[in-house]
């Protein structure tokens, strides 16, 4: 793991490896259960791309807001698994966000980002409804920590660490799959979609549902991104000697099925 600085944002910052998902014999610490979709509010550019970055290498979809008033509205118009929310925000504050989410009726679970280490600032930013807070400098590894203690205490069912589909084991702890006793060497975002289409095996996913959960603000929907990431899965598998495939229903969408039967 490598650590570094950022000008704007001093102190231990997880600088994500290229490659999270490895192939047989090599496996990265990430222990997240499932892919979530984050919405990471923080106004300075260089800490905002280095989080993203890292989040996004641990397969998680990262929508980014630089001040309060963007966070509002990106929160109102999509459907977010957890909120990482910087306090020192231009315009309107972190506390005043949370606030004013919870206010709305949100229960979307919030994790507080902070430069101050006092009590006072930790009170205020619980009392307007956060569920936990990080304070600044922090490592990556904690981040990751808090997001998935904060995300088992919400709305989102904890996921099981490992789960079969048809010959495919799903190693969630490890972000591994393992057909035949051997485990595909797929990229993290490979993972990502894999795994998502395995929680609802023989159910049609839609490219839109896809886009949502896997990828992030940044997808294009004129790409064939999806179409090309689902072809890489499909070589992979019946390299590795998978029955279970992936299957296509034009104009729906794609859905994982245990066997070719």
């Amino acid at each position: 793991m490598r650590v570094g600085q950022t000008p704007d944002f001093p102190g231990p910052i997880y600088e994500p490896s290229r490659n999270t998902v490895r192939a047989p014999g090599g496996r990265h610490t990430c222990q997240d259960e499932t892919v979530v979709r984050v919405l990471l509010v923080e106004d300075k550019a260089d800490a905002a791309r280095v989080i993203a970055k890292g989040l996004r290498e641990h397969a998680y979809a990262v929508d980014v807001a630089a001040d309060g008033e963007a966070a509002e509205h990106e929160a109102a118009i999509h459907d977010y698994d957890a909120i990482v929310l910087d306090v020192m925000l231009p315009g309107r504050s972190g506390i005043v966000v949370c606030r004013e989410l919870r206010r709305r009726g949100s229960t979307v679970p919030i994790l507080m980002l902070t430069a101050r280490d006092d009590v006072e600032a930790r009170v205020a930013g619980l009392d307007a409804g956060a569920d936990d807070y990080l304070v600044k400098p922090f490592d990556f590894r904690e981040l990751l920590a808090r997001l998935r203690a904060v995300l088992r205490r919400g709305s989102l069912p904890r996921a099981a660490d490992a789960f079969a589909v048809g010959d495919l084991r799903f190693d969630t702890a490890g972000h591994r799959v393992v057909v035949n006793g051997e485990a595909l060497s797929l990229t993290a975002r490979e993972y990502a979609l894999l795994l998502h289409l395995a929680r609802r095996p023989r159910t049609v996913v839609g490219r839109g549902e896809i886009a949502e959960h896997v990828w992030d603000d940044r997808y294009d929907p004129l790409s064939n991104v999806i179409d090309v990431y689902v072809q890489r899965l499909r070589r992979k598998l019946s390299a590795g000697g998978a029955a279970t495939e992936i299957r296509t229903r034009r104009g729906e969408g794609y859905e994982l099925v245990p066997s070719t039967s």
